[in-house]
C-alpha cells in the first residue's frame, strides 16, 4: 500500500483540515502529521481507499476513512491519542 498522493490528499482536505485544529500536532508535509518529534498520522492509499495510519502507543493502527463513520472514527481515536500523555518511543521504519 503505498503513501497517499497529492490526489488522494486532494479528496480528504476537509478531514486534513480537521486533524490541523488538534492541539500539539504538526503537519510537517501535507498529510503527515507529527506530535513532537515522534510521527503520530499519515495515509495511504489503493484500490480499496484511502487509510490513516494512526499510532496508537509504540504502534501504527490503520483505520479506513473513506465514509463519513470512518472518517468520525478516525478523529474520536486521533483526539483521544492526542490527549494522552508522550509515551511513544521513535521507530527506525514503518511499512
Amino acid at each position: 500500500m503505498k503513501h497517499a498522493g497529492p490526489k488522494a490528499l486532494e479528496a480528504i482536505e476537509p478531514l486534513l483540515e480537521e486533524l490541523r485544529t488538534i492541539p500539539g500536532l504538526t503537519e510537517r508535509k501535507r498529510g503527515i502529521f507529527y506530535r513532537g518529534a515522534i510521527a503520530f498520522l499519515h495515509f495511504h492509499e489503493d484500490p480499496a481507499g484511502t487509510f490513516a495510519d494512526l499510532r496508537r502507543g509504540a504502534d501504527f493502527e490503520r483505520y479506513a476513512v473513506n465514509t463519513r463513520s470512518e472518517i468520525a472514527g478516525l478523529m474520536r481515536a486521533a483526539r483521544a491519542e492526542a490527549r494522552r500523555p508522550g509515551t511513544a518511543r521513535r521507530r527506525e521504519a514503518h511499512p
